[in-house]
């Protein structure tokens, strides 16, 4: 019991840091690593749980989240060289005049 509140506790606090990037960042790609980190405090409370019950459906959910972050990196980064390829800026403040 006391591993499990390990691992939560610090799920807490790596979900925190990439909350805290994801509203305190600028940068595109810095907001985008936050994203991940939160992710994967996500998975990591997923796997602790699972260990704890004796369970496997912890282990399948992060099989998921890890497709799915898999498919979010892919788009998301090609997305982010497209900004950058046309504007020489991914700064998110300036992004919202993309209208022409």
């Amino acid at each position: 019991m006391l591993q499990t509140e390990a691992y939560v506790m610090l799920s807490m606090v790596l979900f925190v840091l990439g909350a805290m990037g994801v509203m305190l960042r600028r940068n595109a790609i810095l907001v985008f690593m936050s994203v991940e980190l939160m992710l994967n405090a996500a998975n990591l409370a997923l796997v602790a749980f699972a260990r704890q019950w004796g369970n496997s459906d912890g282990h399948l959910f992060v099989f998921f989240v890890i497709t799915v972050a898999a498919a979010e990196v892919a788009v998301g980064l090609a997305l982010i060289v497209a900004i950058f390829r046309t504007r020489r800026n991914i700064n998110i403040d300036e992004l919202n005049q993309l209208q022409g």
